[in-house]
C-alpha cells in the first residue's frame, strides 16, 4: 500500500516537474525550451508567482522557491535543483552568492529542514493517521513552524549583523515571544493531574 501510494504521487510529481521546467512561452508561442531558457519555463512563472511568500525569509526568488517546492518530492532534490538552476556544474557559485545572502541561506536551510517532509513520508502520515483532518493539521503545523523559525533566523541575523529593523523584524519578535511563552508557560493540566494522583492514592 505504501509503495503504491508513494510511487503514484512521486511519479506524477516528477512528470509535472519535467514538463513545467522544459516547456514555456517563447515570443508568444508555446514550445520546448533550450538549456539556457529555463527562466521562460512554466516552472519559473509559477515560482515567480509564489516567491513573495518567502520574501520575509530572505529567499524570495523563483529559483529558491522552486527548489523548496521540489523538496516535497525528495529533500535531496533541493540541493540538486539549486545546482541546476544556478549552473553549479559550470562554476555558477558566484551567481548563487549574489542571489542569496548568508542570512537568507541559513533561513533557506532552516525552512527546508523543518517543513513538511517528502511526498513518500506525507503518504505514510496520511495512511497511519487515517484522518484527513489530523493529516492536514500535521502538514500545516510543520510548515507553519518551519516558516516561523526561518523568519526568526533571517530577521534576527539581519538585525544583529546590519542593524536592519522593519515589519519583518517586529513579526519575528512577536513569534519569538510566542515561542518563549509556550516553552515556559505553566502546565494547564498540572492541577488536574495532581488531583487525579491524590484520588488514586486515597484509601478506598
Amino acid at each position: 500500500s505504501f509503495i503504491k501510494r508513494a510511487g503514484t504521487v512521486i511519479l506524477l510529481a516528477t512528470i509535472f516537474i519535467w514538463f513545467t521546467s522544459n516547456f514555456g512561452f517563447v515570443d508568444g508561442a508555446f514550445a520546448m525550451l533550450g538549456e539556457d531558457q529555463i527562466e521562460m519555463s512554466i516552472l519559473a512563472v509559477i515560482g515567480n508567482g509564489v516567491a513573495w511568500i518567502f520574501s520575509p525569509l530572505g529567499f524570495g526568488n523563483w529559483q529558491a522557491t522552486v527548489a523548496t517546492v521540489l523538496g516535497l518530492v525528495a529533500k535531496e532534490g533541493v540541493v540538486s535543483t539549486m545546482g541546476v538552476l544556478y549552473g553549479m556544474a559550470d562554476g555558477g557559485y558566484a551567481a548563487l552568492a549574489s542571489a542569496i545572502t548568508v542570512a537568507a541561506a541559513f533561513s533557506f536551510m532552516t525552512f527546508n529542514l523543518f517543513c513538511a517532509p517528502c511526498f513518500a513520508a506525507i503518504g505514510a502520515i496520511r495512511r497511519e493517521m487515517n484522518s484527513i483532518k489530523w493529516f492536514w493539521f500535521a502538514i500545516g503545523y510543520q510548515t507553519a513552524f518551519a516558516y516561523a523559525v526561518a523568519l526568526c533566523v533571517y530577521q534576527f541575523w539581519n538585525l544583529f549583523a546590519t542593524g536592519a529593523f522593519g515589519i519583518g523584524t517586529i513579526a519575528a519578535i512577536i513569534v519569538f515571544v510566542g515561542f518563549v511563552y509556550l516553552l515556559f508557560r505553566p502546565d494547564p493540566n498540572r492541577k488536574a493531574r495532581k488531583q487525579a494522583k491524590v484520588a488514586e492514592q486515597a484509601p478506598a
